[in-house]
């Protein structure tokens, strides 16, 4: 009788023990596997365009884990290894679609392999890939934004003048814009004297373009590859007291830049690169992780001319950039 009651008590700790955990593992497998999680890594910065670019993806995520419930990890690196890193965190954490700005081109490039390799799918923002990792690619016309600067620099000087290249840091976007910018001035008499590299900062063109004012002592334009570093140009260039530089243009459309050319200071044109353009690379993320295919595999948007006879369509005075 002892034997019988000792083998039931036996049986029914193992029958509950056997449920219990049943009850547990699916639970947190269901839960687990229901729950969609998006990467999201970028370059870190507090202000400008990839300021406003930082604050404009976190937005669009939180919204889609309001509406949608998709988690999300965003991650902010200074350089490439540190990028390189996060995204390593990323691929650990198992997340469902990585959207990547790359901080340069070439040294990402590998990453971006890891994350195909991985079997995670890649969105990237604004720079390309040197290979094919990404799934699909959002950005602005680079190469748009050169060729209709290098139009705009060959009406205004009438095919013949002396001019300066500000670049960014080695990146898809400083080689399209360059490229573009060269192409459309090939049949022009305009000759580059200088071009380099303000890494897309106010502060760091200012310290280049003292260098290059000091060189030259005739220079009749400047063409930036960014707003920010066409603000930085036109400061050295007051500081200096130069008065044989008729204009500069940028790229992206910031608002300091819009008010400079409403004021029609020494900024008379720049060509439009929306930090906003991040919103639609987490939409598609977005549908990804929920398993549906995109639409398309680049998507481009376009290069908008701005001057002062259609900049007061575009300026917000509330904009942060």
């Amino acid at each position: 009788m002892k034997k019988w009651l000792v083998s039931m008590l036996a049986f029914v700790t193992i029958f509950g023990l056997v449920a219990c955990n049943s009850d547990t593992g699916s639970s947190n497998s269901t839960e687990e596997d229901d729950t969609l999680k998006i990467g999201i890594s970028l370059p870190s910065a507090t202000h400008g365009w990839m300021g406003a670019l930082i604050d404009s993806a976190e937005k669009q995520a939180k919204t889609l884990k309001d509406s949608d419930g998709i988690e999300y990890v965003m991650t902010n690196a200074a350089d490439p290894n540190k990028q390189a890193n996060d995204v390593d965190d990323l691929i650990a954490q198992d997340v469902d679609v990585i959207v990547m700005l790359p901080i340069e081109s070439a040294a990402l490039s590998p990453v971006g392999q890891k994350i195909k390799d991985a079997g995670i799918p890649l969105v990237i923002v604004d720079r390309e890939l040197e290979n094919d990792a990404a799934t699909v690619v959002v950005k602005g016309d680079n190469e748009g934004i050169g060729v209709n600067a290098g139009k705009y620099f060959v009406e205004k000087l009438e095919g013949k003048g002396k001019v300066v290249e500000i670049t960014g840091p080695p990146s898809s976007v400083t080689e399209q814009r360059g490229a573009g910018f060269k192409e459309a001035m090939e049949s022009s008499d305009i000759e580059v004297i200088a071009s380099q590299s303000g890494d897309f900062s106010t502060e760091k063109s200012l310290e280049v373009m003292q260098n290059i004012l000091q060189a030259n002592p005739q220079i009749d334009a400047v063409f930036t590859q960014d707003d920010g570093m066409a603000l930085g140009v036109i400061q050295a260039i007051k500081e200096a007291g130069r008065t044989d530089i008729q204009f500069v243009t940028g790229a992206g459309g910031g608002k300091a830049v819009f008010e400079d050319i409403q004021a029609e200071g020494l900024i008379t044109a720049t060509f439009l690169y929306s930090p906003t353009m991040v919103e639609d690379a987490v939409k598609i993320a977005a549908d990804i992780a929920k398993g549906n295919d995109p639409a398309e595999s680049m998507v481009v948007k376009e290069a908008t001319q701005v001057t002062k006879d259609n900049v007061d369509e575009f300026y917000d005075p509330d904009s942060k950039f």
